[in-house]
C-alpha cells in the first residue's frame, strides 16, 4: 500500500510526509526541486526524512505525462496527496509561466492519472486566495463567492477546483479540496513575512509594510494543517467532491507579528511603508466550522 505525495520536499508537504512516515505508512515522493527559493532548504528537508525506510524519492517534473504515469503504474497508490503548485501571490507578476506548468498542467496530470488508476482518494491544496479581498468584517464561509481571485496563483487555484468539479460530475472522481489560510513554522518558506521579517531583523536591515499595516492574516500552524489534511484523507466524500477551509478561525494583524519579533529581540525595527501590491489582499480569515463539524470531530485522530 502506498500513498502518494507531491512535491514532499515543501514546507507543508514535508510535514504530511513526515507524519505518514511516522504511521509507517509506505509513502512516494515526486518533485522536482526546483529554485524558486534556496533549493538546499528543499534538500535538507529531504534529507531529515531519509532516515526512514519507507519511503522512494523520485525526481520528475508533473508536466510529462508519461513519466508520472509510469510511477501510477508501478506503485499502485491507495491515496494521493496533492499538494505540488508553485507557491506564492507576487512571484507571478515575476513568472506567470511557472504557475501554469506546475498549477495547471501539473494539477492534470496528477487528477487524471488518479481517476485512470482507480486511487481511494485525492486530497489536494487549495489556497484561501480564491475569497478574493474581503470587503466584510466576517469570515471566508464555503459558500461566499470565489469568483474574483486576486492573482495568477488564486486563479490556478480557482482553476484546480472547476477541473475537479469536473472530474467529478464526468468521471464520478471524487476529491477533497483544502483552502489553506497561510500555514507557518517550522522549517517554513523564507519567502513568508514572518520569515522575511525575522531574517531582515537579525541582519539590522529594513523591512517593507505594506498597506499602512492594515494587512491581516490568519495564520495556521503546521502540526494543526497537518492533521486536517490527514484526515480529509480518509474523509468518505458520500458520491460527491467536498471543500473544507483550513484555518485558524483569527486573524492576526501584520503590526502584531513584527512587534513579537521586535519584542524578542529588543529592539525596533527600520520599517518603510509602501502600499500593497496589486495581487495582494488585505485579509484572510477562515470560517472553519464544517471542518470542525465533518473532520475535527467526525474521525478518530491516529
Amino acid at each position: 500500500m502506498y500513498y502518494l505525495v507531491s512535491w514532499s520536499s515543501w514546507f507543508i508537504w514535508y510535514h504530511v510526509s513526515d507524519f505518514l512516515l511516522r504511521q509507517w505508512y509506505n509513502v512516494v515522493w515526486l518533485d522536482i526541486e526546483n529554485d524558486y527559493y534556496d533549493i538546499s532548504l528543499k534538500e535538507a528537508r529531504r534529507h531529515l526524512l531519509e532516515k526512514y525506510k519507507n519511503f522512494v524519492f523520485i525526481k520528475a517534473d508533473l508536466k510529462n505525462y508519461d513519466d508520472i504515469e509510469s510511477v501510477f503504474q508501478k506503485y499502485n497508490f491507495q491515496k494521493v496527496f496533492h499538494l505540488a503548485a508553485q507557491a506564492g501571490v507576487r512571484y507571478g507578476e515575476i513568472n506567470p509561466k511557472a504557475y501554469i506548468d506546475s498549477n495547471i498542467t501539473g494539477f492534470w496530470t496528477i487528477i487524471d492519472l488518479a481517476r485512470k488508476y482507480s486511487v481511494e482518494n485525492m486530497v489536494y491544496a487549495s489556497s484561501s486566495s480564491v475569497y478574493g479581498d474581503r470587503k466584510t468584517n466576517s469570515p471566508s464561509w464555503l459558500s461566499d463567492s470565489s469568483d474574483n481571485p486576486k492573482s495568477l496563483y488564486a486563479v490556478t487555484k480557482k482553476s484546480n477546483e472547476l477541473i475537479a468539479k469536473s472530474y467529478s460530475d464526468t468521471f464520478n472522481f471524487w476529491s477533497v479540496w483544502l483552502r489553506l489560510f497561510t500555514v507557518y513554522w517550522p522549517l517554513g518558506r523564507p519567502d513568508m513575512a514572518y520569515f522575511d521579517f525575522t531574517k531582515k531583523c537579525v541582519s539590522w536591515q529594513e523591512i517593507t509594510v505594506f498597506n499602512n499595516w492594515n494587512m491581516e492574516r490568519d495564520f495556521t500552524y503546521i502540526d494543526d494543517v497537518v492533521k486536517w489534511i490527514v484526515l480529509a484523507a480518509e474523509y468518505s466524500t458520500f458520491g460527491k467532491s467536498c471543500i473544507f477551509n483550513l484555518g485558524n478561525w483569527s486573524p492576526v494583524k501584520i503590526k502584531k507579528i513584527i512587534s513579537i519579533i521586535e519584542s524578542f529581540f529588543w529592539f525596533n525595527i527600520n520599517k518603510n511603508y509602501s502600499s500593497a501590491p496589486k495581487s495582494d489582499v488585505d485579509k484572510t480569515w477562515a470560517d472553519i466550522s464544517i471542518s470542525i463539524s465533518e473532520l475535527w470531530w467526525g474521525l478518530q485522530f491516529p
